[in-house]
């Protein structure tokens, strides 16, 4: 399993614009991703309900985890996406 931690600059948090996009993103590798809040509530990241179930806001630390035949690529793309969301 590859898992990278990743703080969110976005001034409102990942609401359903960007969390639509991380999704989408998500959707597009063959491996298992999830994502985990400060909390350690853990959801698939293919789900933008359950993205979105985790309240995450400005300053929020969150870790993308992947397993899987293309889980460097998706956490390093994931990752990427997370780090550079604006409104």
């Amino acid at each position: 399993m590859v898992s990278r931690t990743v703080e969110i600059k976005n001034e409102t948090g990942l609401h359903t614009r960007p969390g639509n996009e991380f999704v989408t993103m998500a959707k597009t590798f063959d491996s298992k991703v999830e994502v985990e809040n400060e909390a350690g509530k853990v959801v698939k990241a293919t789900s933008l309900l359950k993205v979105l179930s985790l309240g995450i806001k400005k300053g929020a630390k969150i870790t993308v985890h992947a397993e899987g035949t293309d889980a460097d690529e998706a956490v390093e793309k994931l990752v990427t996406l997370l780090s550079n969301l604006r409104d």
